[in-house]
């Protein structure tokens, strides 16, 4: 099997058994909870100022509850990591006539004035989150002002927020107000509104923790099977490439050897041919140097694309410039032979080297037969491109 196959079994294998595309899970508001932020309350509050608050009447809001017809308490509370709250409230509220105050029918309509500081926990910090329902306790101290009588209180009490979202909510508690000075009477305030929460800071759950570790574990395992896969691809990309380099460079050189063997073969059957030779201070074509050149045409018209070099000389006899000019009209004579006999004038490249490349010592030094000479008086056929 190629290296190629083996990796794309591989990156398929990768992807079956799930380590590509498995799925990361993600954090939702579950998985983190809210350590620190403001509160801003707004609702309406009511008043039980009755002589004994938590007897009998407490529910009987036609005898015993005071209140008015608009938004009357305005808190701003600090929430924090440990789940105590700091909350200041001031309310309004009027004690009406006919309703039963200090275990006395009211008589006057008296305005309600009052500021509380409280101390509240969260009690999911004991049974745990609850989601949208968050319970507490609360303790403090406040002041109330009562038709201009004022009235020092401790407080205790309970309530719930509900929360819709992370901002906002419903606030729902119950102020236990027992007067400090001796005489004065205990009451009851009741307040139900909206809440805001701004300023909000957050931290993850031991959940959450373990979740976040999770997705970093999946995320960097995925990243690193996915460098893998990139690495792999890179590399069957690689291999692919070479190996196809490899088919054209292989493919170049049997062109390349297959034309060397042309070229070889073409010059092998030029060379069988032989040269043509001309008589002394003659450029014409005897019937020998004729028949050659027929032969010559023959393989020139059957290769179109063949081109050769006539390459003139002639023997040392005589000046060079003449020389140099009896070999070109040698070259010129073979030229005009061979395109009469049909081949075509750009297969043909001529060159006159008069007396400069003799085959033999016969040069103007030493005396030679007319056999040595005749060597030297030739045309020759060399291959340029087949």
């Amino acid at each position: 099997m190629s290296t190629f196959k083996t990796i794309c079994i591989v990156i398929l294998f990768m992807n079956f058994t799930g380590l590509v595309a498995q799925e990361i899970p993600v954090l939702t508001t579950k998985d983190s909870v809210l350590t620190k932020y403001w509160t801003l309350g707004l609702g309406y509050n009511i008043v039980d100022d009755t002589a004994t608050p938590f007897g009998s009447r407490l529910f009987n809001a036609k005898e015993t509850w005071n209140s008015v017809p608009f938004p009357s308490s305005l808190s701003i509370a600090r929430y924090f990591k440990s789940g105590l709250e700091t909350k200041l409230v001031a309310s309004y509220n009027r004690y009406k006539v006919g309703k039963l105050i200090d275990g006395q029918i009211n008589t006057t309509e008296r305005k309600y004035y009052a500021l509380d500081g409280m101390i509240s926990y969260d009690i999911n910090k004991i049974v745990g989150e609850t989601g949208w329902f968050d319970p507490f306790i609360q303790a403090g101290a406040g002041y109330s002002d009562i038709g201009n009588l004022g009235r020092t209180t401790a407080n205790v009490g309970f309530g719930f927020n509900t929360w819709f979202n992370d901002h906002w909510g419903l606030n729902f508690n119950t102020m236990a107000k027992y007067g400090i000075k001796k005489g004065t009477t205990r009451q009851v305030q009741h307040t139900a509104g909206i809440a805001y929460r701004f300023g909000i800071e957050k931290e993850l759950t031991d959940q959450g923790a373990e979740k976040l570790a999770l997705i970093e574990a999946l995320n960097l395992r995925q990243q690193q099977v996915q460098d893998s896969i990139a690495k792999a691809l890179i590399l069957a990309q690689q291999l692919a490439f070479e190996k196809e380099q490899k088919r054209i460079a292989e493919l170049r050189k049997t062109k390349e050897d297959s034309l060397a063997q042309q070229k070889l073969e073409l010059q092998q059957q030029i060379n069988s041919i032989s040269n043509v030779y001309f008589d002394l201070n003659s450029s014409y074509l005897t019937p020998s140097a004729k028949n050659i050149l027929s032969k010559l045409a023959a393989i020139l018209k059957s290769n179109p694309t063949m081109i050769i070099e006539i390459a003139s000389h002639t023997d040392s006899r005589g000046t060079k410039a003449y020389n140099t000019w009896l070999s070109e009209r040698r070259v010129n004579r073979v030229i005009e032979f061979l395109e009469k006999n049909g081949v075509g004038h750009n297969q043909l490249k001529g060159k006159a080297y008069g007396e400069e490349q003799l085959v033999n010592d016969c040069d103007d030094h030493h005396i030679c037969t007319e056999e040595k000479h005749k060597e030297n008086r030739r045309s020759e056929f060399i291959l340029i491109n087949q």
